[in-house]
């Protein structure tokens, strides 16, 4: 994937907007923290994850595509490089993360978001 093409998938999620955080590009879901990436630092998408050990398991699988920092040590979070990252990964795991961060209002306007089967 490209930039432009994880920009573009993160907001075709409903109601996300773009904003900035650490002064790298950000998003937010009707002004909650959605996501962010880090182009400027390791060109990865901050991903959110269920647990510490799903993140041992993508890393252990997958070494080129994900990683973290020691400011993500203790958080479920996980970075996935750009280039690398499988998209159809990527749109599940943002949907799984738009659905806890959007408020339950912006939730149940839409049923269906990218990455989720529809209803």
């Amino acid at each position: 994937m490209t930039r432009d093409d994880v920009e573009a998938l993160i907001l075709s999620f409903p109601a996300v907007e773009r904003s900035s955080s650490y002064g790298e590009p950000s998003f937010k879901v009707a002004g909650k923290f959605f996501t962010w990436m880090r182009p400027h630092l390791d060109d990865s998408v901050v991903v959110h994850l269920d647990s510490l050990d799903e993140r041992e398991l993508l890393i252990e699988m997958d070494p080129a595509t994900f990683h973290f920092t020691d400011h993500y040590r203790d958080y479920p979070i996980i970075l996935a490089r750009v280039a690398a990252v499988d998209p159809a990964w990527l749109t599940v795991m943002l949907a799984r993360r738009w659905r806890r961060a959007a408020p339950p209002k912006v939730s149940r306007l839409h049923p269906n978001i990218p990455g989720e089967s529809p209803a």
